[in-house]
């Protein structure tokens, strides 16, 4: 494994040239995000996906979330966007939203047993977007053995997973300790609140109660 800091603009480059090569070869990377440190593989590699699974100790009934660089890639990810995700995302992408839709059904990919669903997000930092614009869609789960405290810091990436990752993006301490909300959109008429996180159902409701839609707190999980 190598590591590298990004918090220096000039060091950057090399850092991102170095996971984007790594990710394209099939292999695990760690990069900072606006939540927790995460552990990414290409959404595309079967392959990799399984390794990051195992790396963390997950079977298939958990699989990964997806990470985008641009929101415009949720249309190329998913059908059936509802206007109040739309609404959602606009409000808060960038940012500690996940959104977890029916997947376009021509993608050839396997992230596990997903029931033809796609969970995506759209974080808020510099180097996960910079390096997911190189890569395109990852993915991305917390940087952390299953059943631990999510990393927060480089250092406790490291120590859990550094054996199963090629390249660690070292961005500092994570800018935020909270996990992201996670919203089943899967039933356009019926939201649901999966993990409420960084993100408080009040925040949502905001934003798609004037749209008619208002999501119940039923279910939800509070992670905060």
């Amino acid at each position: 494994m190598k590591r590298f800091p990004v918090t220096d603009p000039a060091e950057r480059e090399e850092a991102l040239e170095a996971a984007t090569l790594a990710v394209r070869r099939g292999e695990l990377v760690v990069l900072p995000t606006d939540t927790v440190y995460g552990i990414g593989a290409d959404a595309f590699d079967p392959a990799a996906v399984r390794r990051l699974l195992a790396a963390k100790g997950r079977g298939r009934e958990m699989p990964p979330p997806v990470l985008i660089g641009a929101a415009s890639t949720i249309d190329a990810l998913a059908i059936g966007v509802p206007q109040w995700v739309r609404a959602l995302t606009e409000e808060f992408w960038p940012g500690a939203l996940t959104v977890v839709l029916r997947q376009q059904q021509s993608l050839q990919w396997d992230l596990g047993d997903t029931r033809g669903t796609v969970a995506v997000r759209m974080p808020d930092d510099e180097v996960a977007i910079a390096l997911l614009e190189r890569t395109g869609p990852l993915a991305v789960s917390s940087a952390n053995l299953t059943g631990h405290p999510a990393a927060t810091d480089a250092d406790a990436a490291e120590e859990m997973l550094g054996s199963e990752i090629t390249v660690l993006l070292d961005g500092g301490p994570s800018a935020g300790t909270t996990p992201s909300t996670i919203i089943d959109a899967t039933d356009p008429e019926r939201p649901r609140v999966l993990r409420l996180g960084a993100l408080s159902l009040e925040q949502l409701n905001a934003v798609t109660g004037p749209l008619g839609i208002t999501i119940p707190a039923d279910d939800a999980v509070d992670e905060g």
